[in-house]
């Protein structure tokens, strides 16, 4: 009488790998599951995510999913089965779901303005500060002391962010005080574009003055009278360009403490107290005077 053995298949478990993880474990946990190479699932996600950005978000979603190698739940359906006790964990989920469904209806990853990427960081914080139990192994992990860990590590969280960000504020007020020192800068001059057309010589001004931002002036059209008709423009931070009229003499004293100076006749300059010079001789002359604290004066000659 022969005897049958009944070969059982063994059952395998989609989770994220512990022993072959290079962030989460999930081409590890897909590799095992599957019995191929990691690197096949690694480089997918990396295609992916030069293909649009998909890898990013196919990852994470995969990450929240599977549990971890040895435990029962995800990060997921841990913070759907403790949505009662434990709020904050669900808080996190439910943040990275609105980056999601954000990212979704855009259909990109990069980032562009919008505010997508502040729900997925503000999410990725609260479910990783609150990924395992703040109590020592053997001691009672009852639903509220859990809770109440949670909500400990992320008013920590929060006060680390505050004071971090504080001290970033701190040093960009710093370094904007030094910066405007450095170069004079006066904002009562004005921060941002300005665009001035100029048609008459009633309209023409003696100076322009700009503090930080760009400044544009088209001359082009103006019919300056006989003589010098002087004209300063000055901009402490930013760039400057200025368009000249093309039936008039120049002569123009361009300077930069930083950066460069360009004008007519193929004459340049760049670095540090940059000053270059035209000087031509006509019945009609533009005297013009083009400065910069840190930026670039650009002088064009208008075509006729």
């Amino acid at each position: 009488m022969s005897e049958s053995t009944t070969h059982i298949p063994e059952t395998r478990l989609l989770q994220r790998s512990r022993s072959d993880r290079m962030i989460a474990g999930v081409s590890g946990g897909l590799a095992r599951y599957f019995d191929i190479h990691p690197a096949v699932f690694r480089v997918g996600f990396v295609v992916l995510t030069l293909l649009g950005g998909a890898g990013i978000l196919i990852y994470a979603v995969a990450a929240l999913v599977m549990p971890d190698e040895g435990k029962r739940d995800s990060v997921a359906t841990a913070a759907l089965r403790n949505r009662r006790d434990r709020p904050w964990p669900l808080v996190g989920l439910g943040l990275l779901a609105v980056a999601v469904v954000i990212l979704l209806s855009r259909a990109t990853l990069w980032f562009d303005g919008d505010a997508w990427w502040l729900f997925l960081i503000a999410g990725g914080l609260i479910l990783w500060i609150t990924r395992q139990p703040g109590v020592a192994e053997g001691e009672a992990t009852d639903a509220k002391q859990l809770a109440a860990e949670d909500s400990r590590r992320v008013r920590r969280l929060f006060r680390r962010l505050a004071i971090a960000f504080a001290a970033l504020l701190a040093l960009v007020v710093a370094a904007a005080a030094i910066f405007v020192a450095a170069f004079d800068v006066d904002l009562g001059s004005g921060i941002g574009d300005r665009n001035y057309v100029v048609t008459t010589p009633e309209q023409l001004r003696d100076e322009y003055h700009l503090g930080i931002g760009s400044l544009d002036l088209d001359l082009s059209r103006v019919e300056l009278p006989v003589g010098e008709t002087h004209v300063d423009v000055r901009v402490d931070v930013g760039d400057m360009d200025v368009l000249v009229p093309a039936g008039v003499a120049l002569r123009i004293n361009g300077t930069a403490e930083v950066g460069e100076v360009d004008l007519p006749e193929g004459i340049k300059g760049s670095g540090r107290n940059v000053e270059s010079e035209l000087i031509e001789t006509g019945e009609r002359v533009l005297v013009l005077d083009a400065s910069v604290g840190a930026g670039a004066v650009r002088v064009e000659r208008a075509v006729r």
